[in-house]
């Protein structure tokens, strides 16, 4: 009559009476039957219930309530979780601007005589000018390679007659080279603007007129990295004794594979490095984390916890699924836990580094384990199946993990609370990886695992360089000049 899977026939009057003249047993088995089709029945709609819920979950993500790019948004505008703040476009009151301001001493001047009156066309040509109307124009002149030529002199003596050549410099070691300033843009180009190599190529090509090749930029930048060595180094061991550091991490493929960018940076340091995974492996050989001591910052991925020092969670992360939270699933204690954390954050903000008493640290804890209270009621663990055992533990709502989260690691996602040297978020980390999911896109993926481990060294040298106020160009030049690089940061 039925079964799991197929649609129950429907008995005609005859099958009803004959079971009906076999007797009670008869009517009973027909019953059983009849429920267990029901409650397979029960299982295909609560299943196909589920899956609607997850679809229409899924059409509903956006940048705002998801790990979604604000890319992946098209043209629709999409609602900010922050408040407005009500202040105008563009420099506020007392902000320096960076306007262009005419100069006392141009480099060039260019006369524009008066020949004739304009009103009744006398001649004006030999009559000196009263005075000038000035008008600046800012430009960069024409861009010419200049070709230098090393003389070494050869002089015999005239004493014993033995032939003499003088030394050239440490950096000049090929009949014909490229300079450091040029080696300087090309790596410039190529990792900071994120052309391609072929791209790159045209640009010097149409810009400087040097006719370079892409074999010769990926050689450009192979020299680059192996003299960035040891200064990547110093980066890493001065990132591993900083109090605070930002842990990211995003997918990227080399030589067709998927493999991870892990990325560890503060305010004035940045340390990349590839690797095929992205949990505890990597981070051991990475090397950072195993001996950090300070407090580590990131977006909740497990594997961080298992490491012994302090950590801190991205409320930028918790802020879109609790909106996800109150929006799809009509969670009312996920706006109020919204409200609380930016409440906390525009108290800190205000407070002008003047930490929270003790009392007010109190009540915000208080009110917190209590929002999260709502939150458990609303949303109780996966009950058990009678008489169905599975291996494995039960699969909780997406709701509800986040729910355990923000109780296991309530020291973590508050740290900004406690600790004001602390971020709010994640953001440093996230704009540290934002880049190099930018030159993913721009030049795909890179073919060898050693092109990437070189892309790393540079981009942590050139990320580092920025942060400490200082001119990249200028500081890819010294890569090349034999300098002690970044000396401030040892």
């Amino acid at each position: 009559m039925g079964g799991k899977g197929k649609e129950p026939k429907k008995l005609t009057q005859e099958q009803v009476f004959t079971l009906y003249q076999a007797g009670p047993e008869a009517i009973f088995s027909l019953v059983e039957y009849l429920q267990h089709d029901i409650e397979n029945l029960q299982n295909n709609i609560q299943q196909l219930h589920e899956r609607l819920q997850e679809v229409e979950r899924q059409l509903k993500m956006n940048s705002r309530n998801s790990n979604k790019p604000p890319s992946s948004d098209g043209m629709k505008k999409i609602p900010k979780v922050r408040k407005p703040t009500g202040k105008k476009p563009g420099g506020q009151k007392g902000h320096e601007g960076n306007t262009l301001k005419m100069v006392a001493k141009p480099d060039k001047v260019k006369v524009h005589k008066v020949e004739c009156c304009g009103s009744c066309s006398n001649s004006l040509k030999d009559k000196q000018a009263t005075g000038y109307d000035r008008r600046q124009v800012f430009d960069t002149p024409p861009i010419k390679v200049e070709v230098i030529e090393h003389r070494a002199e050869i002089k015999e003596c005239d004493a014993c007659g033995a032939v003499t050549t003088a030394e050239f410099p440490d950096d000049i070691t090929h009949k014909v080279q490229y300079g450091p300033r040029l080696k300087a843009n090309a790596v410039y180009i190529k990792n900071y603007a994120l052309l391609s190599y072929d791209r790159a190529a045209e640009l010097f090509e149409d810009l400087f007129g040097v006719p370079l090749s892409a074999g010769t930029l990926v050689n450009i930048d192979r020299e680059t990295g192996k003299r960035l060595e040891e200064v990547n180094e110093r980066i890493k061991e001065a990132i591993s004794d900083s109090p605070i550091v930002h842990f990211d991490e995003t997918g990227m493929r080399i030589s067709g594979k998927l493999h991870w960018l892990h990325v560890a940076g503060t305010e004035v340091l940045t340390y990349y490095q590839p690797h095929e995974k992205r949990g505890g492996i990597a981070f051991d050989d990475i090397g950072i984390l195993p001996l950090f001591e300070g407090r580590a910052v990131h977006d909740g991925w497990k594997s961080y916890f298992n490491y012994s020092c302090e950590h801190g969670l991205c409320n930028a992360h918790h802020l879109r699924e609790l909106t996800a939270a109150h929006e799809q699933y009509e969670q009312p204690w996920a706006q109020q836990m919204i409200d609380f954390l930016l409440e906390v954050k525009q108290k800190r903000d205000k407070s002008k580094g003047k930490k929270f008493a003790a009392k007010t640290i109190q009540g915000f804890e208080q009110r917190y384990r209590r929002i999260l209270e709502m939150g458990m009621e609303a949303n109780p663990p996966p009950a058990e199946t009678p008489g169905k055992k599975k291996r494995g533990r039960k699969k909780k709502s997406k709701v509800r993990n986040l729910l355990e989260r923000l109780q296991q690691h309530q020291e973590a996602v508050l740290a900004f609370m406690y600790d004001f040297s602390v971020a709010f978020d994640n953001n440093l980390g996230e704009r540290d990886i934002r880049m190099m999911k930018v030159q993913q896109k721009i030049s795909g993926t890179f073919r060898s695992f050693e092109g990437a481990m070189t892309f790393c060294k540079i981009r942590s040298y050139i990320s580092t360089s920025k942060k400490q106020g200082l001119n990249v160009i200028s500081c890819l030049q010294e890569i090349f000049a034999g300098k002690y690089l970044l000396s401030q940061i040892c």
